[in-house]
């Protein structure tokens, strides 16, 4: 959070967007599809980690309201496989999302702020992982009397994160020291990541009523 925080200073906007076309076999036989079986879709699949990476970008504050885009695709099991909605916070702050099982693989979150925005090309499966490094963009204090044609003054910045381990290795080693601290009385079952989980959840689920109720706003209740 501290190169979000510095490089963006207030977040007002964040866009993200999760996709992949996994092929005519997928949707017709994968649990995905099914409406008793997944039954969320896209939406519950892809959707979930659009809903996340937002929530995480405003510290898991839980927006006021969400609103589906009119245009939802859903199979014939009435199952959602691509949709998007926008959400709202009540201090003015917004976030869109697209999900899909139908576009190009696209895996983006953009973070927009009152001195700077942040780009990420691979956020939830970072692409050369297995090298020990992920990267982000971040461009900030741009002076926009300054930017010539072809030019930009100052050009955005990559930025390189070394990491030892995969992400799933860390989730596994964090999941295995969780349980042995609870074994060993260090500590009760922790809460935050269940939290969490259940924040996402409430969000996706606002986003399905929305949908079922013609695109309509739904409120969230936490």
């Amino acid at each position: 959070m501290t190169c979000l925080c510095f490089a963006c200073v207030v977040v007002l906007q964040i866009h993200t967007c999760l996709t992949y076309n996994p092929g005519p076999e997928f949707l017709k036989s994968s649990i995905r599809v099914k409406a008793d079986l997944d039954g969320l879709g896209a939406l519950g699949d892809t959707g979930w980690y659009c809903i996340r990476a937002i929530l995480w970008a405003v510290d898991y504050e839980l927006p006021k309201s969400v609103l589906a885009f009119p245009g939802a695709i859903l199979n014939q099991e009435g199952v959602i496989i691509s949709c998007g909605s926008s959400m709202h916070w009540e201090d003015g702050r917004s976030a869109t999302f697209h999900c899909s099982f139908l576009s190009h693989l696209t895996f983006d979150v953009t973070l927009l702020g009152t001195k700077g925005c942040l780009r990420l090309h691979d956020f939830p499966l970072p692409f050369e992982e297995n090298l020990g490094y992920a990267t982000f963009s971040e461009a900030s204090e741009l002076d926009y009397a300054n930017i010539e044609p072809g030019r930009w003054c100052p050009k955005p910045n990559e930025h390189v994160v070394e990491t030892q381990f995969s992400q799933e290795v860390c989730m596994v080693m964090e999941f295995a020291d969780l349980v042995q601290k609870v074994k060993r009385c260090e500590m009760k079952p922790q809460k935050t990541w269940p939290l969490l989980s259940r924040k996402t959840q409430l969000v996706l689920d606002a986003v399905k009523d929305s949908i079922h109720k013609g695109y309509q706003p739904v409120q969230i209740v936490s």
